[in-house]
């Protein structure tokens, strides 16, 4: 069976650098096979891991409708349903450690309904091949209201220390209650805490929001650093501040 770690938030947050955090941590202690995917439409979770990426979901299904206005020609011995299967096939990044699927998004106007569908179609089918998949949402609540996630063992709702991040995140709770989505456990994580430590009114908004503290991760200067010099944050040591925090807190998991 799979286990699948989702990551949601408000923008912001740092939810991408701790979803990256998380898998460079699964990865040391020989967790894998591991599948990351990046279901954010503006997608940068390839730069956390220091990973490129040299097509995306989004892209190859732009790159399939401007060759169907072209009138351009499906390979024979191959209906277009296959061909868009080979296609999407293809957005697969294999790396030693882990693969990788990125959504990406459409250059047209428009919703996403259709790359998010395709999105999920593929999820469905490596669900099962690996043993965890970790996935870093986009911003907000897109894909829990539509309903592209598999089923979700653990949810984790990433929140700075602010109440406007905590409420977001409560928000974003409350939706998963109301679809039904009953991931197997769900909770909190505090990022960017000065010091490492909770400010009693966002504790305060915590509860009234009634969310289950997971843990509490530090304002981490060597992050702030790594992001400014375009290096991947997912490589620092593994005694840096953060990645401390968040080993003990998947500890506490049981991840």
């Amino acid at each position: 069976m799979t286990h699948t770690i989702a990551v949601a938030g408000k923008g912001g947050v740092g939810k991408t650098t701790v979803c990256g955090m998380i898998v460079d941590n699964l990865i040391a202690r020989g967790k894998g096979p591991l599948l990351v995917v990046d279901a954010d439409a503006n997608s940068n979770l390839n730069e956390v891991l220091g990973v490129e990426v040299e097509t995306t979901l989004g892209a190859i299904r732009e790159e399939m409708a401007q060759a169907e206005l072209r009138g351009d020609v499906i390979p024979k011995n191959m209906t277009k349903a296959d061909y868009a299967e080979f296609r999407f096939n293809s957005a697969l990044i294999e790396e030693d450690d882990f693969d990788m699927l990125v959504m990406g998004r459409t250059q047209g106007k428009g919703c996403y309904c259709y790359v998010n569908g395709v999105l999920k179609t593929q999820l469905d089918k490596y669900v099962g091949a690996y043993n965890y998949m970790v996935i870093d949402n986009e911003a907000g609540m897109e894909h829990i209201a539509r309903g592209t996630l598999p089923h979700v063992e653990t949810l984790l709702l990433v929140s700075d220390c602010s109440r406007r991040g905590v409420q977001a995140v409560g928000r974003i709770a409350g939706m998963v209650g109301d679809m039904a989505i009953k991931p197997d456990r769900m909770g909190l994580i505090i990022n960017r805490a000065p010091g490492g430590v909770l400010n009693d009114g966002v504790r305060e908004e915590i509860e009234k929001q009634g969310l289950t503290l997971l843990g509490v991760l530090p304002q981490d200067e060597a992050v702030f650093e790594a992001d400014c010099a375009g290096r991947p944050s997912s490589k620092l040591p593994a005694d840096d501040p953060m990645k401390i925090a968040l080993a003990k807190l998947l500890r506490e998991l049981g991840v």
